[in-house]
């Protein structure tokens, strides 16, 4: 599985890419902040939300520092999606290194 950092997870959306950005976090940490474009089921849920998501599709997983989302991808990797990558450092390094004004918690 790739791991982008979130400058490099910035440079690439703005070089146009449009990954999913699967966010697996629980909806009160999204109410507080979240990447702008990123869809949330929270991991717990994926299991019965896999219908939603396209196997094929480059598939990003975002969660707090980093560590729910790396599990996350792993799962959906042993479910045959081939192309996912964990935000490392999640949304916490998200606002240390691109976006200084997003709430943090």
């Amino acid at each position: 599985m790739r791991q982008l950092r979130p400058a490099e997870l910035a440079a690439y959306l703005q070089a146009e890419h449009a990954p999913v950005l699967l966010d697996v976090r629980e909806p009160w940490e999204w109410n507080l902040c979240h990447l702008p474009g990123a869809i949330l089921i929270p991991m717990h849920e994926l299991p019965a939300r896999l219908q939603e998501l396209d196997k094929d599709a480059e598939t990003v997983l975002i969660c707090h520092h980093g560590v729910r989302s790396f599990h996350a991808a792993r799962y959906l990797e042993t479910l045959g999606f081939g192309n996912v990558v964990n935000l490392s450092g999640g949304v916490a390094a998200w606002a240390d290194e691109v976006d200084p004004a997003m709430p943090r918690y």
